[in-house]
């Protein structure tokens, strides 16, 4: 699947937009649902534009919380490290859509 989702300041959709996620994910899991993602965040505002975080990795997606790594990033975040705690708001498992905050803490 490929990602172009809106990145907000917050878990409630009407909350000011800073970018966009973009990028892919598939099934990684026969046992378990889970996801192997390959995201960008694009920010678009504020002292961040220009600039984005890569996210890598396998996301459990029926847990609660998941941690993923970030493997770099662009502008102010160029050789950035660090890991992105992701925690579902709201799951509607017939369409697949979600709210999902992460939490991301980054070395740069």
């Amino acid at each position: 699947m490929m990602a172009d989702d809106p990145l907000t300041e917050g878990p409630d959709p009407n909350s000011k937009p800073v970018g966009r996620a973009q990028g892919i994910y598939g099934s990684a899991g026969q046992n378990e649902l889970a996801l192997i993602m390959a995201m960008s965040f694009d920010f678009t505002d504020g002292i961040y534009n220009g600039s984005c975080i890569s996210l890598l990795g396998k996301n459990p997606a029926m847990n609660p919380v998941r941690e993923m790594p970030i493997v770099g990033g662009t502008g102010l975040f160029r050789f950035a490290r660090g890991y992105a705690i992701a925690q579902t708001y709201w799951l509607d498992v017939t369409t697949g859509d979600a709210i999902v905050g992460y939490n991301v803490t980054v070395a740069h």
